[in-house]
């Protein structure tokens, strides 16, 4: 319900310590910052595990204030999703200002003025029950992710970083992959200390390198079309590298401006400048701008083990860059990257144990955006009472 991002911890003193302490079922609403697009007014739902896993009393920073509803008029889950409902309407824009060129919230104004408006308590956790299965669904989805990315990059860093079974085998340890696995690997390692039979390649040989570009933005024609366009802000907030839309498209007019064209399903996009390191798979054909990196991996190397190698080097790439205003790697100090290709069967071995774990992220991040979408459509016509929680539940039982 809501991300809570890192609260800065400040020590207080302990007279005014319990007035500010943040407790479970709180609702903390920002006050400052803000953008033209996402202005102040946001929320975040305090739930029992966030103040639970707080190592000291969380207290609420300069830049926020928190709500703390009755219990017997107002359900705790049900006034985060109130308030939600209320910032994405815009209906709270009054309260917006501008103060010596900082955003505000006026939160004073809005707890004393306005009128919010409130069905009998049963309909309100009902209604707060309902949003917060899709996104206790979503979180859980986030999680698994994680894990299955964790998996995914251990396994990587095993056969190709430490390379494990060949030590393993050089010290005649028992096996710890499968009987058809163990003897893909080779029981030495060679004067350069990788596994014998092992090449020494460059990125640039082993995945097709292209960068992106902006057609003119001021040119209508090229703009608002059905292909997808991506900047390096559209990976920015993924919650896993699983990239399913952009923000921006163009038309076929604007891709023919582009030299490096659509990029095909699976390609791996590497966010090369300001900052360097954003990193998603595509699971749309997408074009990208310049602040890109595109592989395009049709050769030995699978997207999966192009995306782990990526993440297991980003300290060289970091190395690579230059740039007096930003820093910045070039595709031609990005291609001269050295790369350990393994035997084509290791490599194939891999491939079978890595990629179902993507498709797997992928599938969760599909699903978490279908969750998401309808949520969102919920939110307002659960709060107006166009929409009933009973009648959402009767649909759900139909489409099972």
């Amino acid at each position: 319900m809501g991300n809570l991002d890192t609260l800065p911890l400040r020590y207080i003193r302990s007279d005014i310590l319990e007035r500010k302490t943040i407790a479970a079922g709180d609702t903390l609403i920002e006050t400052a910052g803000g953008t033209k697009d996402q202005p102040t007014g946001r929320s975040v739902f305090i739930s029992a595990s966030v103040v639970g896993a707080a190592k000291f009393p969380l207290v609420c920073a300069s830049f926020a204030r928190f709500l703390r509803p009755d219990p017997n008029r107002i359900d705790s889950e049900f006034l985060f999703w109130k308030l939600q409902d209320e910032y994405h309407s815009r209906r709270m824009l009054p309260y917006h200002v501008q103060h010596t060129g900082v955003a505000r919230f006026q939160y004073t104004q809005f707890a004393g003025n306005y009128s919010l408006s409130l069905p009998p308590l049963p309909e309100q956790r009902a209604i707060a029950a309902t949003l917060g299965a899709l996104d206790d669904k979503i979180e859980l989805n986030r999680k698994m992710n994680a894990t299955l990315e964790a998996m995914a990059r251990a396994l990587f860093r095993d056969w190709f970083v430490d390379f494990g079974p060949t030590r393993a085998r050089m010290e005649g340890a028992a096996p710890y992959l499968s009987p058809a696995l163990w003897p893909l690997f080779p029981a030495h390692l060679d004067a350069q200390g990788k596994p014998e039979g092992w090449e020494v390649s460059t990125i640039g040989d082993e995945v097709r390198v292209v960068g992106g570009s902006t057609p003119s933005t001021k040119d209508p024609e090229l703009w608002d079309g059905s292909i997808n366009w991506a900047t390096p802000k559209d990976l920015s907030t993924l919650a896993a590298p699983v990239l399913l839309k952009t923000s921006r498209s163009i038309t076929a007019a604007g891709l023919a401006k582009i030299s490096s064209g659509l990029l095909p399903v699976g390609s791996l996009l590497l966010s090369s400048r300001a900052p360097i390191g954003y990193l998603a798979i595509a699971e749309v054909p997408v074009a990208i701008n310049q602040g890109f990196i595109g592989m395009i991996c049709d050769k030995r190397m699978s997207n999966v083990f192009a995306w782990l190698w990526t993440l297991e080097n980003m300290e060289a790439i970091l190395a690579k860059a230059n740039g007096s205003t930003f820093q910045e790697i070039s595709k031609g100090n990005f291609r001269s990257l050295p790369v350990i290709v393994p035997s084509a069967p290791v490599l194939h071995a891999f491939d079978a144990i890595a990629k179902p774990l993507y498709e797997r992220i992928a599938k969760n991040e599909r699903e978490s955006r279908t969750l998401a979408q309808t949520r969102d459509l919920l939110l307002p016509r659960l709060m107006s009472g166009e929409l009933q929680v009973v009648e959402f539940n009767s649909q759900k039982a139909e489409h099972a």
